[in-house]
């Protein structure tokens, strides 16, 4: 059985700073939004190793072209399209698809 999508509104584009982390809250979580060029990223803002809502105040960059966010307690980087750890394979945070519709960021929770 195939999972529905479930777009929800999260915040005008320009609440977005161009390589600079968003906290949001849709729900009940919490999640960390990028603005990298014409692309938009959702992370869950929960950093797995200190257990806070922080990913969004990490500093963003790219290894090897692939775009991150390390945490800024402990430095862990997080690959933005997948929410992998590239420092710790045992280490991920969730991600979500996200679209643009004019000038409103949305988010695919399903």
């Amino acid at each position: 059985m195939m999972q529905q999508e479930s777009w929800l509104p999260v915040c005008a584009l320009a609440m977005l700073l161009p390589a600079q982390g968003r906290s949001a809250r849709v729900g009940e979580l919490q999640l960390a939004l990028f603005l990298l060029g014409e692309r938009v990223y959702a992370l869950d803002d929960r950093d797995p190793v200190s257990g806070i809502a922080l990913l969004s105040r990490g500093i963003v960059g790219d290894l090897g072209g692939e775009p991150v966010v390390a945490s800024p307690l402990y430095k862990q980087r997080y690959a933005l399209d997948d929410g992998r750890c590239l420092d710790d394979a045992g280490l991920a945070v969730r991600s979500w698809p996200t679209r643009l519709d004019g000038d409103q960021v949305w988010i695919n929770l399903a």
